[in-house]
C-alpha cells in the first residue's frame, strides 16, 4: 500500500508590516490536483501573526478536502514553525497563543503532518497568492539568488 502524500505551501503577509494581512495557500493532493486559497483576513497584524493564520487556513483546507495520509506543511516563517514543533511548549507571545493553539488543535486532526521551514525563494507561489490578496504585487526575484543560479546553472 503506497503512501498518499499531500504536500502544502503557505504563506502570510502584512502590510505595512504590522498591518492589514492576507495568507495564500497551494496543496499539492496525491492525486495530481494543485488547489490555491487565498484572502485579506479583517484583522491587522504583524508577519508572524499572518504566516500563522496562513498554517491555520492551510489546516482547514485540508481538513475540507477529507485529507488522509501523509501531510507536510511547508512555510518560510521560522517562529512559527519552531513554536508549532511537538516538543515546543506554547508560545510565549501571549496575543498569538490562542491562534498557536488553534493550529496545534488542527494539525492533531491529522496522523501523519509535519509542518517544515523553506527558504523564501522555494515558496514563492505562496507568496504571490497572499500579495496578491492584498493587492500587491509578486516581489521581485532575488538578484543575489539569480546571479548565483546563473554561475551555477
Amino acid at each position: 500500500m503506497s503512501e498518499t502524500l499531500w504536500a502544502v505551501h503557505c504563506d502570510g503577509s502584512a502590510y505595512p508590516n504590522p498591518g492589514r494581512m492576507a495568507y495564500g495557500v497551494v496543496i499539492d493532493a496525491p492525486d495530481g490536483r494543485r488547489l490555491t486559497r487565498s484572502a485579506a483576513t479583517s484583522h491587522i497584524g504583524c508577519n508572524n501573526e499572518a504566516e500563522l493564520r496562513a498554517v491555520i487556513a492551510a489546516l482547514q483546507a485540508l481538513q475540507a478536502l477529507d485529507a488522509d495520509g501523509v501531510v507536510r506543511v511547508f512555510s518560510d516563517n521560522s517562529v512559527v514553525v519552531a513554536q508549532l514543533q511537538p516538543a515546543v511548549a506554547p508560545a510565549p507571545v501571549v496575543r498569538l497563543a490562542a491562534l498557536f493553539d488553534e493550529a496545534r488543535r488542527l494539525m492533531a486532526v491529522f496522523g501523519d503532518i509535519r509542518l517544515e521551514w523553506i527558504p523564501r525563494h522555494r515558496n514563492g507561489e505562496a507568496d504571490t497568492l497572499a500579495r496578491a490578496a492584498l493587492g500587491l504585487p509578486p516581489k521581485p526575484a532575488d538578484r543575489r539568488l539569480s546571479k548565483a543560479r546563473r554561475r551555477n546553472g
